[in-house]
Parts: C-alpha cells; sequence; structure tokens
C-alpha cells in the first residue's frame, strides 16, 4: 500500500528520509524555501549526499516539493518534522519553536495523521507536546545520520526507533525498513522520553571517544610520542575497538555540541560529572591546537576547509571555525581556502578560492581533515588527522 507522506524541512534529515520513503510512497517535501523547492521539483539534491544524488538519477521516486502547507498536509498519512532545533545559549536548551509551530499547524490541517518528530528534542518534550496539542498522534523517532552520508545510513540503520505504540507507529516502522536494503533491521519500539534520551546519550558518548582520543593525542603531540601507534594498541582492544578514534581538532557539526550541551541541561540538580567534562574537553582541546599552531609564530595562518569532514558541505558549528577565533584573538593574519563558500570574507578572514594562491600566502596550512590536495606539502601542513578518516 503506498502512502501519503508530508515531510516538513529539506535539510538532511529530510531529505534523505524523504528520498527513502518515496521509492514506495507518494513523498511531499513542504519548505520555505524556494531555492531547495526548485532544486527537488528539479529532481536534484538540496544537501550534498552521493547516494542522494544517485538515488534521484536513477530511481523512480515520488517525491515533489511545495511550500503550500494545505496541500502538503491534505490526505497525508504521516507527517514527518525534520525542521532545526537550535541550541539556545542563553536558555540552555534547545530552540523548540519551530518544531512546535509545525505541530500544531500540522494537527490543525489533519487531524488523522501520525505525525513524527525527527527532530532533536529535550528529554520529555514530545510528552509535553502531546499534552499540549490534546493528542497521542505525536510520537518521536531519532535519526542517527552523517553529513554526506544521510542516505547511506538510512539504507543501512543501525537501528530503527520508534518513540511511540500506537497502530500507525508499528506502520511507519514498517515503511523505514522497506525502504532500507537490510531484510530485518533491529527495531525498537519505547515510549517518546526514552527514545528522545536514546538520541541525547548516543551522541554524546561519540562525542566522550572523540574527546577522549583528541586528549590522549594532545598528551602525545605534548610529550614527542607517536599517536597513531598508541591509539591502534588501544583500539586493538575489541572493548574499545577501532571506531571514532581518528585525532581531530575537535568535535563539531550541527548535532555533537549542541546535544551534549542539551544533555548536561537535562540533568538539571542530577549529580553529574562525565557529561559536563566532554564539553569542557571540547574547548580545551580547541584552545591546544590553536596554542600548538602559534608556536613557530606564523605570520599568516591559512585554513584549509570549514567543513568537518570529506564529502559535506556544511560549515555549522565546527571546531574549525573556533580554532579561527582563538588565533584571531591572538591578532595572527588568517587566510580560508574554501572552494564551497562564495563569500569574499569569513569571520573578517579572506575567502580565497584557488588553491596555488593559497598555498603561496600562508606560512603554515591549517587542516582538520587531509586531502590529496595538500598531502605533498609536508610539514608546512598542521593536521592531527592520523587515520585518513572522518
Amino acid at each position: 500500500m503506498k502512502y501519503k507522506i508530508t515531510v516538513v524541512g529539506a535539510g538532511y534529515v529530510g531529505m534523505s528520509v524523504a528520498v527513502l520513503l518515496a521509492q514506495h510512497n507518494e513523498v511531499v517535501l513542504l519548505d520555505v524555501d524556494k531555492e531547495r523547492i526548485g532544486l527537488v521539483n528539479s529532481n536534484k539534491s538540496t544537501v550534498r549526499d552521493v547516494d542522494i544524488e544517485r538515488f534521484l538519477d536513477d530511481k523512480n521516486l515520488h517525491i515533489s516539493a511545495t511550500d503550500d502547507a494545505v496541500f502538503a498536509y491534505k490526505n497525508a498519512s504521516f507527517v514527518i518534522v525534520a525542521t532545526p532545533t537550535n541550541y539556545d545559549p542563553e536558555t540552555t536548551k534547545f530552540d523548540t519553536s519551530l518544531v512546535d509551530s509545525v505541530c500544531k499547524d500540522a494537527i490543525s490541517n489533519n487531524a488523522e495523521a501520525l505525525i513524527i518528530i525527527k527532530s532533536t528534542l529535550p528529554i520529555g518534550h514530545t510528552a509535553y507536546l502531546q499534552e499540549l496539542l490534546g493528542t497521542k498522534r505525536v510520537i518521536f523517532s531519532p535519526e542517527f545520520l552523517r553529513e554526506g552520508k544521510s542516505l547511506h545510513d538510512n539504507l543501512y540503520p543501525s537501528r530503527i526507533i520508534i518513540g511511540g505504540h500506537c497502530d500507525l507507529a508499528v506502520t511507519f516502522s514498517g515503511l523505514l525498513s522497506q525502504g532500507s536494503e537490510l531484510d530485518n533491521p533491529a527495531i525498537l519500539f519505547m515510549d517518546p522520553t526514552e527514545a528522545e534520551a536514546v538520541k541525547l546519550f548516543a551522541n554524546t558518548y561519540l562525542a566522550m571517544r572523540v574527546a577522549f582520543f583528541n586528549e590522549l593525542d594532545s598528551f602525545t603531540l605534548s610529550n614527542g610520542l607517536d599517536a597513531e601507534s598508541i591509539i591502534k594498541g588501544v583500539s586493538l582492544d575489541p572493548r574499545i575497538g577501532p571506531g571514532y578514534n581518528n585525532p581531530s581538532f575537535g568535535y563539531g557539526g550541527y548535532c555533537l555540541p549542541k546535544d551534549t550541551k542539551q544533555l548536561v541541561a537535562s540533568f538539571s540538580s542530577i549529580p553529574q560529572h562525565l557529561i559536563s567534562a566532554i564539553v569542557a574537553s571540547n574547548d580545551t582541546r580547541i584552545t591546544f591546537i590553536a596554542d600548538e599552531i602559534l608556536k613557530d609564530k606564523p605570520k599568516c595562518v591559512g585554513i584549509y576547509r570549514l567543513v568537518m569532514k570529506a564529502g559535506s558541505d556544511n560549515f555549522r558549528s565546527s571546531a574549525v571555525e573556533f580554532v579561527i577565533q582563538r588565533l584571531l584573538s591572538s591578532n595572527v593574519k588568517v587566510i580560508v581556502y574554501e572552494p564551497d563558500l562564495n563569500n569574499k570574507e569569513f569571520l573578517a578572514c579572506k575567502v580565497i578560492n584557488n588553491f596555488e594562491d593559497f598555498e603561496s600566502q600562508a606560512d603554515v596550512i591549517v587542516a582538520n581533515r587531509k586531502t590529496s590536495e595538500i598531502e605533498k606539502l609536508g610539514n608546512k601542513v598542521f593536521s592531527r588527522d592520523i587515520f585518513g578518516n572522518n
């Protein structure tokens, strides 16, 4: 049976789940951005993701985009909310206003649809919305996606978490499973509050691993030790494993920084030390990296790419951005090479799109992740990338 499914928000989450479900259903993407709408209706992706682009080119997908909310919600069996919930440092919580507004709008236009929130929420917020809206037809289903690999992670899900128990929730889990490439992906049903906790604790654990191996790397760099040998020796223990062990300038991107801070806020009066330490460790690493770059007193520091990882086009909350801020506070000239950025400046730093011009002006080139383009530059490059992966 084919369903009409409305996906609100055409970013990484919305675009990937829309393409996944459009293999077997009619999917309408609802967004306010005219450019995004035009891209989708021209069979183009709104985000950089090779699998999404391939599916749009090769598959017979039933997908369209609109800014007409009434049309989008009409006759939809499922409404998936994939709008941003940015962290507000003043309230120390996620700003859920956009999610709340979408849920209210969806209910008012279609009281029969099941609303599935994919946006990351504070623990307990779905239950609050159910009470506020007077319905149990709002559930939470977290996503576990990597930027640049968002459709891949939907096609091969580590698990499908459904924060709801109604019949439509079961049907929705089947649609996600049907769209995947796995025969029997792991599906867990739980209350929405537990599902919200899964998302925040999972991302905070990943941030903890990043922070741990970054601190290990800081120790080796300070003591003249071989970080690669030590990390390999540690990671061969099967209880530890090799994942998330490649040193970086710090965890960044859209999810980990805000999710860790939200989890700290969620603990409130509950005693804890580890979660707060993860956030503090990341700030310490960024300062340490900036200090290491400044040791040789460069006159001009070149920042090679603002993106956190290969295959991504997202600069949001990049650790590199905070390294730049530290360098600028030390009155060092900073230039940026970022071919995906059309602006002439970033954080008051000159943006250069030609690599040869960039390389000739920089005394040292700082790269969170190495590429073949800079490997040949040898000691001119400062990077803590050991294993060449994200």
